[in-house]
């Protein structure tokens, strides 16, 4: 090894080194130097290493030194302290009573899981670290209204409405509610969902009850014609056991008002929504004869002479 270069610029070269007579008559390698930049980073180099080893040494062996690993070793466990007290197993605990399970059940869970409740609590609430707060059935379900009437889907059918945007759908119901005691009603009503749409239709229908004028027969006093629209509905009154002759929304409006005896019929168009609006039109034409009578004046009798 030869040092060569200015007094700024120290480098190394190393000359090649020949074992043989062989490798001595190759051609010789070119002199490799180092820089000063490829000796600051040997030196970084090595004092990783160092302090890496220094590391590895600071491990804690002496446990190792005493004990053999390939001898048979004791374990001799500590004694105990003074006064400890062992704890029993698990088969010889006393089970828990019914009362207990359902107490930790409830503390875990809530009260709405089992559906009864041994600390007190609302079981019709669930605990506000289970229940859901947003996403599918965080919405409170609508109780069901109950006030004598039954509803009864005529129609739900599919409507769009074209914005600027595209296209909003929206499903549209005919709903017709009645007690079958001489009141209904026909109400419609749109949504984005179906079930919000049944709901709004029923409650607008609840909004339009009418009465329906009915003989000791279930029938109607008299003949009547309704109209809606285009739609035209022809109704009459029929003997005892011949049962409502309708078809379509007619048939279910006379059946939510307790109609039992009676014959419809659809003249013009044969839209749902309309012909229910034309029977409750025609409906509404009629009267009792007490009421005519009493507006004339005259006893009722005297009314068919």
């Amino acid at each position: 090894m030869v040092a060569t270069g200015s007094v700024g610029s120290p480098t190394l070269t190393f000359l090649p080194l020949h074992t043989s007579s062989r490798l001595s008559l190759t051609k010789s390698t070119k002199p490799f130097s180092f820089s000063p930049k490829s000796l600051s980073i040997l030196t970084v180099s090595s004092n990783l290493t160092a302090t890496s080893r220094a590391k590895s040494n600071d491990a804690d062996t002496s446990f190792f030194d005493n004990v053999n690993p390939i001898d048979d070793n004791v374990f001799d466990p500590p004694s105990p302290p003074e006064g400890f007290v062992p704890p029993p197993y698990f088969d010889e605990v006393p089970e828990e009573t019914e009362e207990e399970i359902a107490t930790a059940y409830e503390e875990l869970y809530g009260p709405a899981y089992s559906g009864m409740s041994v600390l007190g609590n609302d079981v019709y609430v669930m605990d506000s670290k289970v229940k859901k707060t947003t996403g599918f059935g965080s919405k409170a379900k609508k109780e069901k209204i109950r006030d004598g009437f039954e509803e009864r889907v005529v129609q739900v059918r599919r409507v769009t409405k074209v914005v600027k945007g595209g296209k909003q759908l929206h499903f549209r119901a005919v709903v017709v509610v009645g007690d079958k005691q001489g009141q209904v009603g026909v109400g419609v009503g749109k949504a984005k969902e179906v079930i919000a749409a049944v709901q709004k239709s029923a409650v607008n229908a609840r909004r339009n009850i009418i009465s329906v004028p009915m003989t000791k027969y279930s029938t109607f006093p008299h003949r009547a014609d309704g109209k809606f629209g285009a739609a035209l509905v022809m109704l009459r009154p029929a003997s005892p056991g011949t049962g409502v002759i309708a078809g379509g929304a007619v048939r279910i409006v006379l059946e939510m008002a307790g109609v039992e005896n009676a014959l419809g019929k659809q003249l013009g168009s044969n839209n749902a929504l309309n012909n229910a609006r034309a029977t409750v039109a025609a409906v509404s034409r009629m009267r009792q004869f007490r009421d005519v009578a009493r507006e004339r004046g005259i006893p009722m009798e005297e009314l068919w002479k």
